[in-house]
């Protein structure tokens, strides 16, 4: 009889959630563009940074796939975006289930605003082909270029591997997802695409930087964790 396999620890069960949440957030949230006013003029974006609302919860998941890659390694990185694909379009195919399902009546008490529930819920094609392209891209290049970067500097300066994994992947998403969904199966222009391109990159590249003290904190905390424990078991009774 096979051994069971060891349980997986509540960290990477916490980041593998992670990931997971924020890639189904970020799906459901894609079609609303925001708008962030900035104090002064930027090239290309001008005074305001204007992004997909996918940008939020999609800047997430390369904090979450980050740290996962240093703790666990490539391979298992790469499972756990792969995973994440197939969920998307898990989460896709159950939501148009329920919307396409037979509804009550919209008179019926207590029914929802049915127009809207689609309109909310159920993403345009193009912005459904554009995110999923973008995805299985960007992500599975995230994990190679962090683990290239960390053999290429032997393992030394995190920083370097989370922020420059992250601003290569997060360009190349950024340039299929708008260039795919508003442009070749979209009506937006290609200066206004360059203004979506601009904005949503220097928002993810500012979150990529933004996040590399987390990344430290929840490594070391997890490493540090693991000496203690590996410490206590050799001792001697």
């Amino acid at each position: 009889m096979s051994e069971p396999r060891p349980a997986l620890s509540p960290v990477q069960v916490g980041l593998i959630g992670l990931f997971v949440t924020a890639i189904v957030t970020a799906q459901l949230t894609a079609s609303k563009l925001l708008m962030f006013q900035l104090p002064f003029q930027l090239p290309l974006a001008g005074g305001a940074l204007v992004l997909p609302g996918a940008a939020l919860a999609y800047a997430v998941t390369f904090f979450a796939s980050d740290c996962y890659s240093e703790l666990y390694g490539r391979k298992a990185a790469t499972v756990v975006v792969n995973v994440g694909f197939l969920m998307n379009v898990v989460m896709l195919v159950l939501v148009w289930s329920t919307i396409e399902a037979p509804a009550l009546p919209q008179s019926a008490p207590g029914q929802i605003d049915l127009a809207a529930f689609r309109s909310v819920l159920g993403s345009s094609t193009a912005i459904v082909v554009a995110s999923l392209s973008a995805y299985v891209v960007s992500q599975n290049w995230d994990v190679f270029a962090f683990h290239w970067i960390r053999e290429a500097t032997d393992g030394d300066h995190l920083w370097l591997r989370n922020v420059g994994s992250t601003a290569t992947s997060q360009l190349i998403d950024t340039v299929i997802f708008i260039l795919v969904g508003f442009v070749l199966l979209g009506s937006t222009s290609l200066s206004g695409a360059v203004t979506l391109i601009a904005g949503q990159y220097l928002f993810k590249l500012f979150v990529a930087v933004a996040d590399t003290p987390f990344v430290y904190a929840v490594v070391g905390a997890v490493r540090s964790g693991e000496s203690a424990s590996a410490t206590a078991y050799s001792r001697p009774d």
